[in-house]
């Protein structure tokens, strides 16, 4: 079992529903995961797949919403590994934990348990950052968290397309500003996309995407109605209030 930090906090999500322990200082969950969560669509019985798990924030958040999926957390850091085995237990919902680079090749992922074509979803939060505009943070781990390199959302989504089972749905929340790369990634074997933008208020330009994709779908990409995180008064939107509380979902 890997040594745990002693500086760690205990933090209610989804209205107190899911708690999860996070470190102190480093990448630590917030909206991004439940927004994620939220749009993620998923059956009972549906294996479901969470890369870059982290503590297990997003990945819970749907267990926690959809009783009776299978849930794998995939995540790179030993001990984020930890907490999310924690947390999942925690909370009385059932995953399995493991230990992978997602930019690993596909017998790591098969040695894992993640052969071609096993999942019916999969979820993921990758870095997002430009490290050509990001500046970065000392602290290692959460650099590898937060910012992207040249061959990441690549070596991600190729990911998914290997695990995923023809039909799979894949959902993946990325800044606002790369949409473009996004959809290139999703031209090979991906279709009926679907894009969600949100801002932090109605009139601000939008600062995150969450884009739903099916393997092998046909349809054609759909722009739906955005989201913004405050009203025109600075308030609380009170849909995504309810999203983040884990009474509403997010459509796709």
């Amino acid at each position: 079992m890997t040594d745990l930090p002693a500086e760690t906090t205990d933090d209610a999500f989804l209205g107190g529903r899911l708690r999860l322990r996070q470190l102190r200082s480093g990448h630590r969950a917030g909206h991004d995961a439940m927004l994620l969560a939220a749009a993620t669509a998923a059956q009972p019985g549906q294996a479901v797949v969470d890369f870059g798990a982290g503590v297990g924030a997003a990945g819970l958040a749907v267990a926690r919403r959809v009783d009776g999926i299978s849930l794998r957390l995939v995540e790179i850091d030993p001990v984020l590994v930890q907490l999310a085995r924690d947390n999942a237990a925690a909370n009385g919902l059932g995953a399995e934990v493991v230990t992978l680079d997602i930019g690993a090749g596909a017998a790591a992922f098969a040695a894992a348990g993640l052969g071609p074509d096993s999942a019916d979803v999969v979820l993921m939060n990758p870095p997002f950052h430009d490290a050509a505009r990001h500046r970065g943070s000392p602290d290692g781990a959460r650099q590898i968290a937060h910012v992207a390199t040249a061959t990441t959302l690549q070596a991600w989504v190729h990911a998914a397309r290997r695990v995923l089972k023809s039909g799979g749905a894949l959902t993946l929340i990325w800044r606002a500003d790369g949409l473009a790369e996004v959809l290139a990634e999703l031209q090979r074997g991906f279709g009926s996309i679907k894009v969600l933008a949100v801002h932090s208020a109605p009139a601000e330009p939008a600062i995150r995407i969450i884009v739903a994709a099916v393997k092998g779908g046909r349809a054609p990409l759909s722009i739906v109605p955005a989201v913004a995180l405050r009203d025109a008064s600075g308030a609380p939107d009170p849909h995504i209030r309810n999203v983040l509380d884990g009474t509403a979902a997010l459509r796709l």
